[in-house]
């Protein structure tokens, strides 16, 4: 059983590469500097950052009111057990700095398919964002995004510190399960100083 996890992490880990670092995008190719590859997820990120406000215009309000951001795209796979991982980047509102980072994500479902989807992160407070950013995220408690279509009416919120969106082709989510994910910052994409 271990075996089989790994080689859907495996799996998982290459395709959530796939979007940005291996050529998913016909402009970017698995051999793209670094520069082209955080270039197309810095144009991905204002699409999706668009996207949201248009799918959800409580959103807008929660986005002024954080000191920070970020936006991955995701994606899954789930062969009797489920993994999956992405790129995106974290930003600092006041700064404008910018992490690169990825994402991976396991469990078991007994489930058969694909998902493709992108996660927004507002962050309240700089603590929650720099936790997220220099240490990672620990997603063992599941993260309940504030809007949804069944949530359209609800008054948004941060959770501790934190309010989580996803995006997905039929649009937007009510819960983001986030169990089981890790952060972490990109040795590629991050330039050195």
């Amino acid at each position: 059983m271990r075996r089989l996890i790994s080689i859907v992490l495996a799996v998982c880990a290459v395709l959530s590469l796939t979007p940005v670092e291996a050529g998913v995008f016909a402009d970017v190719g698995p051999f793209q500097s670094a520069a082209k590859v955080r270039k197309r997820i810095d144009e991905t990120t204002q699409q999706t950052l668009d996207r949201l406000f248009s799918q959800a215009p409580e959103a807008r309000g929660l986005y002024d009111k954080s000191v920070a951001y970020a936006a991955f795209d995701v994606t899954k796979v789930s062969l009797g057990v489920t993994g999956g991982g992405g790129t995106g980047v974290a930003i600092d509102k006041a700064t404008g700095q910018r992490t690169y980072m990825h994402m991976g994500t396991g469990g078991l479902n007994l489930g058969l398919g694909g998902q493709v989807l992108q996660l927004v992160f507002l962050f309240a407070d700089n603590n929650t964002y720099k936790q997220f950013v220099d240490v990672g995220w620990d997603a063992s408690a599941s993260a309940n995004a504030v809007a949804g279509r069944a949530g359209a009416n609800a008054e948004a919120s941060f959770q501790n510190g934190l309010a989580v969106y996803t995006l997905t082709t039929a649009g937007l989510m009510l819960q983001a399960d986030l169990s089981g994910t890790k952060y972490w910052k990109s040795k590629k994409l991050n330039p050195t100083p």
